[in-house]
């Protein structure tokens, strides 16, 4: 990947003769490339080419957005190199997506949702994003699997086969524990912990393992094609004092006078713990963690339904991007904050579009079921994902992990649908497996795919 240009300094672009400040801001072409520029919140390496293909001075332009960002800019208590205090503004955009968060994540859905999640429904739904989000998330770090083996061996229960795979456990494993600690202050320690359960049994060298790194360690974000480097983070002599601060930010109380949106102070402590990489491996994946733990402790429990890591993995670059684009622009973490405000839109609107989907297929389900009043809901998932896919073999222990029951009710479950004629039984060595029935090959079924 190419490393962005740092942009020109703003005090030389003003002391320069050429620059005639009257002349800049009475132009309505500036002004208007201004407002488009903002809009999307380009830096500088995308905007002097822009810029030109439209006849302007490169130059002139980014003088003019940067001194409309100097106005809004809002400091935090955190720092980048050398000191140089991390800030941040929000432009429209983000102050829009933040609203619509507020409305439709906070606890409550209302986006033309006419019945609240069930209890059951709920944790089934959270189990699978949850699920998707540890797989990714391992997947952005390396791990050497495929999105389907992960998912089946998370469902059936079974033991990691490969590096890749117990990658995937681990980041499963620690996103139901931050589930259980999302109360429990952010501190050093807890930290460790996260690092320690994200990167047990994968690193080459173990001793990385639940340690945070020293200065014996040498370490450099390089971009493997061309050996590039991308970052060096800050002294490890520095980290005891970095995550201090880290930690007063994240554990601050929102009602103090400069009040930041729990989004948005999510998405910073995303981004301090990726550029301080306090660890020798595992950094990425620990802040990934933490975003979730920040935002579950806030209450946007819905935060649970959204994987953002998949997105993240669908374009890498433009991940990596976002943090190399704050680190050359003085620190500027309003681009890291717009990249990930865009991801959790799209998170946020598939999830409605999903939402509304399986609602429909659950009430599709109870309408050609409703012949039968003893099968429960898990029972009524079964059928419509037996409608959706005929060839699918159910197991029981991929009923058991799905839907986090005890095995005896997956069980159950299976037999009982048998014994209805909706499902057919076989043996395949010592375990039992279910396919499509009499009952389901007599009806005509046609419903929408997941």
């Amino acid at each position: 990947m190419r490393h962005p240009q740092t942009p020109p300094e703003l005090n030389e672009l003003l002391n320069s003769p050429d620059l005639d400040l009257g002349e800049l801001f009475s132009s309505e072409l500036y002004r208007s490339f201004t407002r488009r520029c903002e809009a999307s919140y380009w830096h500088w390496d995308k905007l002097r080419f822009i810029a030109r293909s439209k006849g302007l001075d490169p130059e002139w332009a980014w003088a003019m957005v940067k001194l409309g960002r100097l106005h809004n800019y809002r400091s935090l208590p955190l720092a980048g190199h050398n000191g140089v205090t991390l800030r941040y503004t929000l432009p429209d955009a983000m102050q829009r997506e933040l609203m619509l968060i507020d409305q439709q994540l906070a606890g409550r859905l209302t986006a033309d949702i006419e019945r609240p999640l069930s209890t059951a429904h709920r944790e089934r739904f959270v189990i699978s994003a949850l699920q998707d989000e540890a797989i990714a998330s391992s997947m952005l770090e390396g791990a050497a699997t495929t999105r389907n083996d992960a998912k089946q061996m998370l469902r059936s229960g079974r033991k990691p086969r490969n590096t890749g795979e117990k990658m995937v456990i681990n980041n499963y494993q620690t996103i139901l524990f931050i589930r259980d600690t999302k109360n429990v202050d952010l501190s050093p320690e807890y930290l460790l912990e996260i690092q320690r359960m994200l990167t047990h049994d994968t690193l080459e060298h173990s001793e990385h393992v639940g340690r945070f790194r020293t200065e014996d360690d040498d370490i450099r974000i390089v971009d493997e094609r061309d050996e590039e480097v991308m970052h060096v983070p800050p002294p490890a002599k520095e980290l005891t004092s970095r995550l201090k601060s880290l930690c007063k930010f994240a554990n601050a109380s929102d009602t103090s006078d400069k009040f930041i949106h729990p989004v948005i102070r999510a998405c910073i402590l995303h981004f301090q713990i990726g550029f301080d990489h306090p660890f020798c491996d595992g950094n990425g994946r620990t802040a990934r963690a933490i975003f979730y733990w920040y935002l579950l402790r806030s209450d946007y429990w819905l935060f649970e339904f959204l994987p953002i890591s998949p997105m993240f993995y669908e374009s890498p670059a433009k991940y990596a991007r976002a943090y190399l684009h704050t680190e050359t622009d003085e620190f500027d973490v309003t681009y890291f904050l717009t990249y990930n405000l865009k991801i959790i839109a799209r998170g946020r609107t598939d999830f409605i579009r999903y939402l509304l989907r399986k609602q429909d297929q659950l009430a599709q389900a109870r309408r050609l079921f409703k012949s039968d009043p003893l099968l429960n809901h898990r029972q009524h998932e079964i059928l419509l994902k037996v409608a959706r896919n005929p060839d699918i073999i159910l197991r029981i222990a991929d009923h058991q992990n799905t839907h986090r029951i005890a095995y005896g009710t997956a069980r159950t479950d299976l037999l009982g649908l048998e014994r209805h004629g909706y499902l057919s039984r076989a043996r395949a060595g010592n375990a039992y497996v279910f396919t499509q029935g009499p009952k389901l090959d007599a009806l005509d079924l046609t419903l929408a795919g997941d």
